[in-house]
């Protein structure tokens, strides 16, 4: 190991000297606890290390030395269930070696190496092995299969290939690459900030929707599989509850969780929620597919910096098995702020609001790493990444640089407005200020899903394909130009408006109250099934559609109004029956729609 010597610090940055021949990106360790650090700026005769542990302490001429390494992620069994720091150190190896308060200058492997996983190969010796290539598998968790995979820098034909119980340091083959000899691990390297190899033109196109129980999100600003979206707010308009909603009930094979930089106490609800809650696609506990990410406020900024790259690498690995992945970043201002930090400790020229120059090309970074793609290997397979960053803008402001430049590199805008959630209306996600670049392919692949899994509800909507884009279409349009009627009504009063428009106000608030406005802690509405969602949709633009009828018939809004099945539809989104409540509410609504009629001697087919 190279031997240097700290010429000057600065906070967590810490400038060396008396080591050639460094590199942007090597590992260094600083002082006798040998704390780690990465290179970030060479100079002539010195170099910045930007340190990942509190440097209190340090003084200079302390050693400094050099591995000769990138910071690296390790990858392979034992990922899942697990949690880990801002530099990948598992967090339950930290407590047991150092108590509640984690000491700096402990070295932790990310993989234990005590733990045996049963390994099964799927190749045989003198298997001509390629980067990527599938050559056994391990049950990882109950739910998931972890593939394991020839390292994307390798090949070569296998000499030997094992069977039974291994840890993960112990050699399960052996492959001959060029004139060596070399073993094969169940785990492999990686450097977080390397986006992992795919396919030759391997880009897919983002046509399938992640499916995540929202309604807003689903029905109105749907995400795709491999697609980015932002989801900027200011304090207390429900972020973190968002993504921790997404986390629990999209349709991933495996979520990543990343806390960074946000409160201890929000971290701790997540460990606490997620052993508990129940996957509503196979039954199982939801930890059994994530993996979580903790580098909350009082730890060291620094370290945020490596988080999200951390958290990536990790979605990239299984994304290469062939899974689809969700990464949840909470939150990138945090992340921002910690490069906004070591940016002025090196004494760079800041740009709008102390951000570094080169601020964009950070963002981008991170999140053009997410991808619908065709993996390296065999056999072929397709695997995604989905990443949602929240951003936490000071006072809620949206023209502030990272939302700014965030938005430039995602296609889905969900915009937390502080009214509406200062009204009790969760998810705070503004219908008339959100958007979603991938919605016209991405409704095509929500059609098909609910047509795969959704019976019940196309025997009582045969014509679902055809007519669900078109309900949602409505649905926009009335949230639209009721905005515009309410201001009006605010100075003459809704009274004074004709009767038109006092429905058009009457089912805006059935849209906003029985269809967007989700509990996220209610057993039954805190998850909504595709088909419910799309039903539910349906019974309140037919509402809309029949009473429209009716007051072209000269019917008064006050007879609309005063239906018994209105409250009924504003509250059977929490029915356990889901679809099953949601038709009887439409057969009900039918009923007093003909009784009206009758009595007004009009002629509607319902």
């Amino acid at each position: 190991m190279r031997l240097g010597e700290i010429i000057r610090i600065s906070g967590t940055v810490v400038v060396g000297r008396g080591i050639p021949d460094v590199e942007i990106g090597e590992v260094m360790e600083v002082g006798e606890e040998r704390l780690v650090g990465e290179i970030i700026r060479i100079f002539e005769d010195s170099f910045a290390v930007q340190v990942y542990e509190p440097t209190s302490g340090l003084k200079p001429g302390d050693p400094i030395f050099g591995t000769g390494k990138k910071l690296i992620a390790e990858l392979g069994p034992g990922l899942l269930q697990n949690i880990f720091d801002g530099i990948g150190r598992p967090l339950e190896e930290l407590i047991k070696r150092s108590g509640p308060f984690i000491r700096r200058g402990i070295k932790v492997n990310m993989l234990s190496r005590d733990i045996k996983w049963s390994f099964k190969p799927l190749v045989e010796k003198g298997f001509e092995a390629m980067p990527g290539d599938i050559i056994g598998k391990v049950q990882e968790t109950p739910m998931l299969k972890h593939k394991i995979m020839i390292p994307p820098n390798l090949s070569g034909k296998i000499l030997e290939i094992y069977e039974g119980e291994f840890k993960i340091d112990e050699p399960i083959g052996k492959i001959h690459v060029g004139d060596e000899v070399k073993d094969l691990y169940m785990y492999q390297e990686w450097p977080v900030r390397e986006p992992r190899p795919i396919a030759e033109g391997g880009r897919l196109p983002l046509e399938q929707p992640l499916i995540t129980g929202q309604r807003v999100i689903d029905v109105f600003f749907p995400v795709a599989k491999g697609g980015a979206a932002c989801i900027p707010g200011g304090f207390g308009t429900g972020k973190t509850v968002t993504l921790h909603q997404l986390a629990k009930w999209s349709d991933a094979d495996v979520v990543v969780y990343v806390g960074c930089g946000e409160r201890g106490n929000e971290m701790a609800e997540v460990l606490t929620d997620f052993p508990e809650l129940k996957d509503p696609r196979t039954g199982k506990p939801l930890m059994e597919r994530t993996v979580l990410i903790a580098n909350t406020s009082n730890m060291p900024v620094s370290a945020r910096e490596a988080s999200v790259y951390i958290g990536i690498t990790i979605a990239e690995y299984y994304r290469d098995m062939g899974y689809d992945v969700a990464l949840m970043a909470d939150s990138t201002s945090r992340w921002a702020e910690a490069i906004r930090e070591i940016s002025g400790r090196l004494g760079e020229m800041p740009v709008e609001r102390g951000f570094p120059a080169y601020l964009p090309d950070r963002i981008a970074e991170f999140y053009e790493r997410a991808g619908r793609v065709k993996t390296l290997g065999r056999p072929e397979r397709i695997g995604s990444v989905t990443v949602m960053g929240a951003v936490s803008p000071p006072g809620g402001d949206f023209n502030e640089p990272v939302t700014i430049h965030t938005l430039r590199f995602t296609g889905v805008f969900w915009a937390l407005d502080a009214d509406l959630a200062y009204s009790r209306h969760f998810p705070a996600i503004h219908w008339l200020k959100s958007y979603s670049l991938y919605v016209d392919e991405i409704l095509k692949g929500y059609v098909e899903t609910v047509e795969k899994h959704e019976s019940r509800l196309l025997e009582y909507w045969p014509i679902f394909a055809k007519e669900f884009p078109l309900y949602r279409d409505e649905a926009l349009r009335i949230l639209s130009d009721s905005a515009e009627v309410e201001s009006i009504a605010k100075i003459i009063g809704e009274k004074a408006l004709p009767d038109d428009q006092r429905l058009l106000l009457l089912t805006s608030e059935l849209i906003k109250e029985g269809f967007l406005r989700q509990n996220a802690f209610d057993p039954v509405d805190s998850y909504s099934e595709p088909g419910k969602s799309a039903l539910l949709l349906k019974a309140i633009i037919d509402f809309h559609k029949t009473a429209e009828k009716l007051i072209r018939e000269h019917v008064p809004i006050e007879k609309i109004m005063e239906l018994p099945a209105i409250a009924k539809l504003k509250r059977v989104k929490l029915d356990e029956r889901r679809i099953d409540a949601i038709i009887s509410v439409i057969n009900e609504f039918n009923a007093e729609f003909n009784k009206l009629a009758s009595e007004y001697r009009i002629s509607i087919a319902l």
